[in-house]
C-alpha cells in the first residue's frame, strides 16, 4: 500500500560493495556512503535515527538492482522502515520529467528520494520461502556448472601433452562424473519445487512457451519475484537488461547508452541461452528472428530482439493468467 502518512523520505542508490542514501528532512539534503555490510546496515540505521527516530514513519525508496538490494531490504524492512523496491524503468521515467542532472550515485540517492516524496509508492514485503528454495538452488548450480567447466578445461589441457598420467586424468574423469551428479540433482529439486511450490501456478504458465526450460523459468521468477517488480513489459526488458539505456552506477556497472550492460545479469544470460531453442522451436519467435536476419541485422542484435520478445511472452502469460496460445501472440 502506498504510504501518504510517511513524514521522512529516503532514497537509497545500490551498488555491489555500497550503497548511497540521502533522507529528509536534511538541511539541505545530503548524500552518505555506507558499506553493504551487516557493520554498514547498522550504522545506517543509528544515523537515520538520530534524525527519524521512528521508522514507522520513513518510506525507504530503493532500486531493484540485480540481486544487491535485496539484503539491505530485508534488513530495514525487519527494522520496522517502510521499504519501496522500484522497477529502474519507473525512475528513469520519473527522471525525464525533470531538469537533467548527472547519473552519478549521490544523484541517484537524491532523486530517489524526490521520487519517494512525491509518489509514495507502495512497500515491498520480503520474498517467499519458494524465492529463497529456488535461488539458493540456482546459485549452488552455476557455482558447479561454473567448477565442472574449469575440471574439463583441465582435463582436456593435460590430454593434449604427449605424456599422459592416467591416475591424474582418472580423478578429473570422477569429479566431473560427480558435479554431474550434484548438479543433477540440483536440477530435480528445481523441477520439484516448480511443480509444488507456491509458484507452481506460475510456472506451469511459462513451460507452456516453447523454448523455456526449468532453469530459465526458475530465473525468471525468482529474478522478478514472480513478475511483482515489472508491471510492464518494457519494464520487464529494462529489468533485464534487454533494453537500451544509458546506465553508470557503483564499481560494478559501468556503461554508455547501449544493450545489456544494466540490468539483471543471470537473467539476461538465462534468456539468451534460451532464445537458442525458441528461435528454433518458438512458433512466434522463430520467424520474427528470421526476419531480422533476413534484413541484415546481426546475429547479436537479432538474438536480444527474440530474448527480449520472448520475455514479454513470459510476462503476458504469468500476468494474464494464461498459457501461450500461439495463434493469439503476445496477449493469449
Amino acid at each position: 500500500m502506498p504510504n501518504p502518512q510517511s513524514i521522512g523520505f529516503v532514497g537509497i542508490d545500490i551498488a555491489a560493495k555500497t550503497f548511497t542514501a540521502t533522507w529528509s528532512p536534511g538541511d539541505p539534503p545530503r548524500p552518505r556512503q555506507f558499506d553493504q555490510t551487516t557493520p554498514g546496515y547498522q550504522l545506517f540505521d543509528q544515523q537515520l535515527r538520530a534524525v527519524l527516530p521512528d521508522p514507522t514513519t520513513v518510506l525507504v525508496v530503493m532500486e531493484a538492482t540485480g540481486s544487491y538490494w535485496i539484503a539491505l531490504a530485508v534488513f530495514l524492512h525487519d527494522h520496522g522502515y517502510h521499504v519501496a523496491v522500484i522497477n529502474p524503468a519507473q525512475i528513469a521515467n520519473f527522471s525525464k520529467s525533470l531538469p537533467r542532472r548527472p547519473k552519478t550515485d549521490p544523484h541517484d540517492s537524491l532523486l530517489l528520494r524526490q521520487f519517494a516524496q512525491e509518489r509514495h509508492p507502495s512497500t515491498w514485503t520480503p520474498p517467499p520461502a519458494v524465492y529463497h528454495e529456488l535461488r539458493q538452488r540456482l546459485v549452488a548450480r552455476d557455482a558447479l556448472m561454473e567448477m565442472r567447466q574449469h575440471a574439463r578445461n583441465q582435463r582436456h589441457a593435460l590430454e593434449q601433452w604427449p605424456v599422459h598420467i592416467a591416475p591424474v586424468l582418472t580423478q578429473f574423469t570422477a569429479v566431473i562424473a560427480d558435479f554431474d551428479t550434484r548438479i543433477g540433482e540440483l536440477d530435480q529439486a528445481i523441477a520439484q519445487v516448480l511443480t509444488d511450490g507456491a509458484w507452481a501456478a506460475s510456472a506451469a504458465l511459462l513451460a507452456s512457451i516453447p523454448g523455456l526450460g526449468p532453469t530459465t523459468t526458475a530465473w525468471l521468477l525468482v529474478a522478478t519475484l514472480n513478475f511483482a517488480l515489472c508491471p510492464t513489459p518494457e519494464a520487464a526488458a529494462a529489468y533485464a537488461g534487454l533494453a537500451p539505456m544509458a546506465h553508470e552506477s557503483g564499481t560494478s556497472v559501468r556503461g554508455g547508452s547501449h544493450l545489456g550492460r544494466g540490468g539483471h545479469r543471470r537473467l539476461r544470460a538465462a534468456l539468451y541461452m534460451a532464445t537458442l531453442s525458441a528461435a528454433r522451436a518458438n512458433p512466434l519467435i522463430r520467424p520474427f528472428y528470421q526476419r531480422l536476419r533476413a534484413k541484415g541485422k546481426p546475429f547479436k542484435v537479432a538474438h536480444c530482439a527474440a530474448a527480449r520478445k520472448l520475455l514479454t511472452l513470459a510476462w503476458a502469460v504469468v500476468t494474464k493468467g494464461r498459457p501461450f496460445d500461439p495463434q493469439q501472440g503476445l496477449t493469449a
